[in-house]
Protein backbone atom coordinates (compact mmCIF):
# COMPACT_ATOMS: atom_id res chain seq x y z
CA UNK A 1 0.00 0.00 0.00
CA UNK A 2 1.44 3.36 -0.87
CA UNK A 3 1.91 6.06 1.74
CA UNK A 4 -0.76 8.12 0.13
CA UNK A 5 -3.22 5.30 0.45
CA UNK A 6 -2.27 4.72 4.07
CA UNK A 7 -2.70 8.40 4.80
CA UNK A 8 -6.13 8.47 3.31
CA UNK A 9 -7.13 5.38 5.24
CA UNK A 10 -5.83 6.93 8.43
CA UNK A 11 -7.77 10.10 7.87
CA UNK A 12 -10.89 8.12 7.19
CA UNK A 13 -10.72 6.27 10.47
CA UNK A 14 -9.72 9.41 12.33
CA UNK A 15 -12.77 11.11 11.02
CA UNK A 16 -14.69 8.28 12.52
CA UNK A 17 -13.00 8.77 15.91
CA UNK A 18 -10.83 5.67 15.97
CA UNK A 19 -7.36 7.34 16.55
CA UNK A 20 -6.05 4.83 19.11
CA UNK A 21 -6.03 2.13 16.52
CA UNK A 22 -3.20 3.77 14.63
CA UNK A 23 -0.47 4.27 17.32
CA UNK A 24 2.84 2.67 16.36
CA UNK A 25 6.19 2.25 18.17
CA UNK A 26 8.92 4.91 17.82
CA UNK A 27 11.27 2.64 15.88
CA UNK A 28 8.67 2.17 13.20
CA UNK A 29 7.90 5.88 13.12
CA UNK A 30 11.60 6.91 12.73
CA UNK A 31 12.02 4.56 9.82
CA UNK A 32 9.33 6.31 7.81
CA UNK A 33 10.42 8.85 5.22
CA UNK A 34 10.50 12.52 6.08
CA UNK A 35 7.39 13.24 4.08
CA UNK A 36 5.47 11.18 6.51
CA UNK A 37 7.20 12.26 9.72
CA UNK A 38 4.60 14.59 10.91
CA UNK A 39 1.72 12.26 10.71
CA UNK A 40 3.56 9.27 12.12
CA UNK A 41 5.07 11.30 14.95
CA UNK A 42 1.73 12.30 15.97
CA UNK A 43 0.73 8.76 16.07
CA UNK A 44 3.87 7.65 17.98
CA UNK A 45 3.76 10.38 20.63
CA UNK A 46 0.32 10.49 22.11
CA UNK A 47 1.34 12.69 25.02
CA UNK A 48 2.32 15.69 22.80
CA UNK A 49 -0.21 15.82 20.11
CA UNK A 50 0.00 18.35 17.41
CA UNK A 51 -2.56 21.08 17.18
CA UNK A 52 -4.34 19.82 14.19
CA UNK A 53 -4.65 16.19 15.18
CA UNK A 54 -5.61 17.09 18.73
CA UNK A 55 -8.24 19.38 17.48
CA UNK A 56 -9.49 16.64 15.29
CA UNK A 57 -9.37 14.18 18.13
CA UNK A 58 -11.04 16.41 20.67
CA UNK A 59 -13.80 17.45 18.38
CA UNK A 60 -15.09 14.24 17.04
CA UNK A 61 -17.54 14.30 14.30
CA UNK A 62 -20.99 13.27 15.20
CA UNK A 63 -21.41 9.61 14.74
CA UNK A 64 -23.81 8.63 12.07
CA UNK A 65 -27.08 7.46 13.43
CA UNK A 66 -27.05 3.86 14.26
CA UNK A 67 -28.85 1.91 11.72
CA UNK A 68 -30.93 -0.60 13.48
CA UNK A 69 -31.20 -3.88 11.67
CA UNK A 70 -34.59 -4.34 10.23
CA UNK A 71 -36.73 -6.26 12.56
CA UNK A 72 -38.88 -8.97 11.19
CA UNK A 73 -42.54 -8.23 11.41
CA UNK A 74 -44.34 -10.11 14.11
CA UNK A 75 -45.40 -13.52 13.03
CA UNK A 76 -48.97 -13.54 12.00
CA UNK A 77 -50.62 -16.85 11.59
CA UNK A 78 -51.81 -17.15 8.07
CA UNK A 79 -55.41 -18.02 7.81
CA UNK A 80 -57.39 -18.92 4.83
CA UNK A 81 -59.93 -16.27 4.09
CA UNK A 82 -63.41 -17.38 4.86
CA UNK A 83 -65.50 -17.89 1.80
CA UNK A 84 -67.80 -15.09 1.12
CA UNK A 85 -71.31 -16.31 1.35
CA UNK A 86 -73.57 -14.80 -1.14
CA UNK A 87 -76.80 -13.68 0.32
CA UNK A 88 -79.37 -15.25 -1.92
CA UNK A 89 -83.00 -14.38 -1.61
CA UNK A 90 -84.90 -17.10 0.17
CA UNK A 91 -87.58 -18.38 -2.13
CA UNK A 92 -90.83 -19.60 -0.61
CA UNK A 93 -91.20 -23.40 -0.35
CA UNK A 94 -92.50 -24.96 -3.51
CA UNK A 95 -95.70 -26.91 -2.83
CA UNK A 96 -95.76 -30.54 -4.02
CA UNK A 97 -97.16 -31.04 -7.49
CA UNK A 98 -100.86 -31.59 -7.52
CA UNK A 99 -102.25 -34.14 -9.92
CA UNK A 100 -104.52 -32.51 -12.45
CA UNK A 101 -108.09 -32.99 -11.49
CA UNK A 102 -110.41 -34.16 -14.22
CA UNK A 103 -112.90 -31.68 -15.29
CA UNK A 104 -116.27 -32.28 -13.75
CA UNK A 105 -118.55 -34.13 -16.05
CA UNK A 106 -121.96 -32.73 -16.19
CA UNK A 107 -124.37 -35.57 -15.90
CA UNK A 108 -127.43 -34.98 -17.90
CA UNK A 109 -130.62 -36.68 -16.97
CA UNK A 110 -131.29 -39.59 -19.26
CA UNK A 111 -133.51 -38.73 -22.12
CA UNK A 112 -136.59 -40.85 -22.42
CA UNK A 113 -136.16 -43.60 -24.95
CA UNK A 114 -138.54 -43.47 -27.84
CA UNK A 115 -141.17 -46.12 -27.51
CA UNK A 116 -140.61 -48.44 -30.42
CA UNK A 117 -143.13 -50.78 -28.92
CA UNK A 118 -145.09 -51.16 -25.73
CA UNK A 119 -145.03 -54.41 -23.84
CA UNK A 120 -148.45 -55.59 -22.81
CA UNK A 121 -149.13 -55.70 -19.09
CA UNK A 122 -148.10 -58.99 -17.54
CA UNK A 123 -151.18 -61.19 -17.14
CA UNK A 124 -153.94 -58.63 -17.57
CA UNK A 125 -157.22 -59.44 -15.84
CA UNK A 126 -159.13 -60.09 -19.09
CA UNK A 127 -156.26 -61.89 -20.81
CA UNK A 128 -156.94 -64.55 -23.44
CA UNK A 129 -155.07 -66.48 -26.10
CA UNK A 130 -156.53 -64.21 -28.77
CA UNK A 131 -155.36 -61.10 -26.95
CA UNK A 132 -151.88 -62.55 -26.57
CA UNK A 133 -151.73 -63.17 -30.31
CA UNK A 134 -152.80 -59.58 -30.97
CA UNK A 135 -150.20 -58.18 -28.54
CA UNK A 136 -147.41 -60.14 -30.22
CA UNK A 137 -148.44 -58.82 -33.62
CA UNK A 138 -145.55 -58.52 -36.08
CA UNK A 139 -143.06 -58.72 -33.25
CA UNK A 140 -139.79 -56.77 -33.57
CA UNK A 141 -138.78 -56.86 -29.95
CA UNK A 142 -135.54 -58.82 -30.30
CA UNK A 143 -132.99 -59.79 -32.93
CA UNK A 144 -134.69 -63.08 -33.77
CA UNK A 145 -137.21 -61.22 -35.93
CA UNK A 146 -134.49 -60.43 -38.48
CA UNK A 147 -134.30 -63.97 -39.89
CA UNK A 148 -137.69 -65.41 -39.22
CA UNK A 149 -140.35 -66.29 -41.79
CA UNK A 150 -143.34 -66.83 -39.51
CA UNK A 151 -144.08 -66.42 -35.82
CA UNK A 152 -144.75 -69.81 -34.23
CA UNK A 153 -147.32 -69.15 -31.53
CA UNK A 154 -148.38 -72.68 -30.61
CA UNK A 155 -150.85 -75.43 -31.60
CA UNK A 156 -153.27 -77.91 -30.04
CA UNK A 157 -156.08 -77.79 -27.55
CA UNK A 158 -155.94 -74.47 -25.66
CA UNK A 159 -158.09 -76.00 -22.88
CA UNK A 160 -155.83 -79.03 -22.51
CA UNK A 161 -154.72 -79.96 -18.97
CA UNK A 162 -151.26 -80.87 -20.36
CA UNK A 163 -148.83 -78.45 -22.09
CA UNK A 164 -145.52 -79.38 -23.76
CA UNK A 165 -142.93 -76.58 -23.90
CA UNK A 166 -139.98 -76.85 -26.28
CA UNK A 167 -136.97 -74.66 -27.05
CA UNK A 168 -137.70 -72.84 -30.32
CA UNK A 169 -138.85 -73.31 -33.93
CA UNK A 170 -136.69 -75.07 -36.49
CA UNK A 171 -136.59 -74.67 -40.25
CA UNK A 172 -139.82 -76.61 -40.86
CA UNK A 173 -141.63 -74.80 -38.07
CA UNK A 174 -140.46 -71.44 -39.41
CA UNK A 175 -141.94 -72.22 -42.81
CA UNK A 176 -145.30 -73.55 -41.56
CA UNK A 177 -145.77 -71.41 -38.46
CA UNK A 178 -146.49 -74.50 -36.31
CA UNK A 179 -144.38 -76.05 -33.53
CA UNK A 180 -142.83 -79.53 -33.77
CA UNK A 181 -143.66 -80.43 -37.38
CA UNK A 182 -140.21 -81.63 -38.45
CA UNK A 183 -138.45 -84.87 -37.54
CA UNK A 184 -138.38 -83.96 -33.85
CA UNK A 185 -142.10 -83.17 -34.03
CA UNK A 186 -142.86 -86.52 -35.61
CA UNK A 187 -140.98 -88.30 -32.85
CA UNK A 188 -142.87 -86.30 -30.23
CA UNK A 189 -146.19 -87.33 -31.82
CA UNK A 190 -145.18 -91.00 -31.62
CA UNK A 191 -144.10 -90.67 -28.02
CA UNK A 192 -147.41 -89.10 -26.97
CA UNK A 193 -149.77 -91.35 -28.90
CA UNK A 194 -147.90 -94.67 -28.43
CA UNK A 195 -147.40 -94.13 -24.72
CA UNK A 196 -151.03 -93.07 -24.20
CA UNK A 197 -152.24 -96.07 -26.18
CA UNK A 198 -150.13 -98.52 -24.17
CA UNK A 199 -151.19 -96.94 -20.88
CA UNK A 200 -154.88 -96.95 -21.81
CA UNK A 201 -155.21 -93.16 -22.04
CA UNK A 202 -157.42 -92.12 -24.93
CA UNK A 203 -155.62 -89.01 -26.20
CA UNK A 204 -153.78 -88.04 -29.35
CA UNK A 205 -151.46 -85.19 -30.12
CA UNK A 206 -154.22 -82.64 -30.98
CA UNK A 207 -155.61 -83.15 -27.46
CA UNK A 208 -152.58 -81.53 -25.84
CA UNK A 209 -151.08 -78.06 -26.32
CA UNK A 210 -147.51 -77.56 -27.66
CA UNK A 211 -145.51 -74.32 -27.77
CA UNK A 212 -141.93 -73.02 -27.44
CA UNK A 213 -139.99 -70.63 -25.24
CA UNK A 214 -139.21 -68.32 -28.22
CA UNK A 215 -141.65 -67.68 -31.07
CA UNK A 216 -139.09 -67.06 -33.84
CA UNK A 217 -136.43 -69.39 -35.20
CA UNK A 218 -132.87 -68.67 -33.95
CA UNK A 219 -130.26 -68.48 -36.74
CA UNK A 220 -128.85 -71.92 -37.63
CA UNK A 221 -131.04 -73.41 -34.90
CA UNK A 222 -128.71 -72.09 -32.19
CA UNK A 223 -129.73 -71.93 -28.54
CA UNK A 224 -131.76 -68.81 -27.74
CA UNK A 225 -129.94 -66.09 -25.83
CA UNK A 226 -131.10 -65.09 -22.33
CA UNK A 227 -132.48 -61.72 -23.46
CA UNK A 228 -134.39 -63.41 -26.27
CA UNK A 229 -135.90 -65.95 -23.89
CA UNK A 230 -136.78 -63.20 -21.45
CA UNK A 231 -138.66 -61.22 -24.11
CA UNK A 232 -140.63 -64.16 -25.46
CA UNK A 233 -140.96 -65.66 -22.01
CA UNK A 234 -143.47 -62.98 -21.07
CA UNK A 235 -145.87 -64.24 -23.73
CA UNK A 236 -145.24 -67.86 -22.76
CA UNK A 237 -146.05 -66.99 -19.16
CA UNK A 238 -149.31 -65.40 -20.25
CA UNK A 239 -150.20 -68.46 -22.33
CA UNK A 240 -149.68 -70.81 -19.40
CA UNK A 241 -151.58 -68.52 -17.03
CA UNK A 242 -154.56 -68.35 -19.37
CA UNK A 243 -154.68 -72.13 -19.95
CA UNK A 244 -154.12 -73.14 -16.28
CA UNK A 245 -152.89 -76.66 -17.09
CA UNK A 246 -152.65 -79.50 -14.59
CA UNK A 247 -149.04 -80.19 -15.53
CA UNK A 248 -146.28 -78.92 -17.81
CA UNK A 249 -143.71 -81.11 -19.57
CA UNK A 250 -140.42 -79.31 -20.37
CA UNK A 251 -138.72 -80.78 -23.44
CA UNK A 252 -134.98 -80.22 -23.01
CA UNK A 253 -132.67 -78.16 -20.80
CA UNK A 254 -133.39 -74.77 -22.44
CA UNK A 255 -137.11 -74.96 -21.64
CA UNK A 256 -136.33 -76.09 -18.09
CA UNK A 257 -134.00 -73.12 -17.53
CA UNK A 258 -136.50 -70.66 -18.98
CA UNK A 259 -139.37 -71.83 -16.76
CA UNK A 260 -137.59 -73.12 -13.65
CA UNK A 261 -134.20 -71.35 -13.76
CA UNK A 262 -132.48 -74.69 -13.17
CA UNK A 263 -128.69 -74.81 -12.84
CA UNK A 264 -128.14 -78.54 -13.22
CA UNK A 265 -128.00 -80.26 -16.57
CA UNK A 266 -130.80 -82.19 -18.25
CA UNK A 267 -129.33 -85.58 -17.23
CA UNK A 268 -129.79 -84.80 -13.52
CA UNK A 269 -132.99 -82.82 -13.90
CA UNK A 270 -134.97 -85.30 -16.05
CA UNK A 271 -137.59 -87.47 -14.39
CA UNK A 272 -137.98 -85.02 -11.47
CA UNK A 273 -141.02 -83.01 -10.51
CA UNK A 274 -140.70 -79.24 -10.13
CA UNK A 275 -143.21 -76.43 -9.91
CA UNK A 276 -143.93 -73.31 -11.89
CA UNK A 277 -146.40 -71.09 -9.97
CA UNK A 278 -147.83 -74.10 -8.19
CA UNK A 279 -148.16 -76.01 -11.47
CA UNK A 280 -146.26 -79.34 -11.46
CA UNK A 281 -143.50 -79.53 -14.07
CA UNK A 282 -141.81 -82.67 -15.41
CA UNK A 283 -138.44 -82.35 -17.19
CA UNK A 284 -137.44 -84.82 -19.91
CA UNK A 285 -135.25 -85.06 -23.03
CA UNK A 286 -135.95 -83.03 -26.15
CA UNK A 287 -136.96 -85.24 -29.15
CA UNK A 288 -134.12 -83.78 -31.24
CA UNK A 289 -131.66 -84.94 -28.55
CA UNK A 290 -133.05 -88.46 -28.82
CA UNK A 291 -132.62 -88.33 -32.61
CA UNK A 292 -128.95 -87.39 -32.26
CA UNK A 293 -128.29 -90.05 -29.64
CA UNK A 294 -129.65 -93.37 -30.79
CA UNK A 295 -129.56 -94.87 -27.34
CA UNK A 296 -132.24 -97.28 -26.14
CA UNK A 297 -131.51 -96.28 -22.56
CA UNK A 298 -132.21 -92.60 -23.27
CA UNK A 299 -135.45 -93.43 -25.09
CA UNK A 300 -136.56 -95.71 -22.28
CA UNK A 301 -135.96 -92.88 -19.77
CA UNK A 302 -137.91 -90.42 -21.95
CA UNK A 303 -140.85 -92.88 -22.22
CA UNK A 304 -140.84 -93.34 -18.45
CA UNK A 305 -140.97 -89.57 -17.93
CA UNK A 306 -143.86 -89.26 -20.34
CA UNK A 307 -145.78 -92.06 -18.61
CA UNK A 308 -145.52 -90.21 -15.29
CA UNK A 309 -146.93 -87.05 -16.83
CA UNK A 310 -149.81 -88.73 -18.62
CA UNK A 311 -150.90 -90.70 -15.55
CA UNK A 312 -150.56 -87.66 -13.27
CA UNK A 313 -152.76 -85.53 -15.54
CA UNK A 314 -155.36 -87.87 -16.90
CA UNK A 315 -155.75 -90.35 -14.03
CA UNK A 316 -156.83 -87.52 -11.75
CA UNK A 317 -158.98 -86.02 -14.50
CA UNK A 318 -160.92 -89.25 -14.86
Amino acid sequence: MTPEEKRRQLEFYQDLGFTFLFRRPAAEASAEPTEAAAPTALAAEPDVPSAAPVAQATVPRPAPPAVEPPTAPPFVEARMPEPVREERPVSPPVPPPVAPQPEPVLVRPPEPMPELYTLPPLEPADDSMLKIREDIGDCRRCRLCEGRTKIVFGSGNEQSPLVFVGEGPGADEDQQGLPFVGRAGQLLTQMIENTASKEGIAITRPDVYICNVVKCRPPENRTPQPDEMEMCGQFLSRQLTVMKPRAICCLGGTAAKALLNLKEGITKARGQWYKWRDVPVMVTYHPSYLLRNQSKELRREAWEDLKKVLHFVYDEAQ
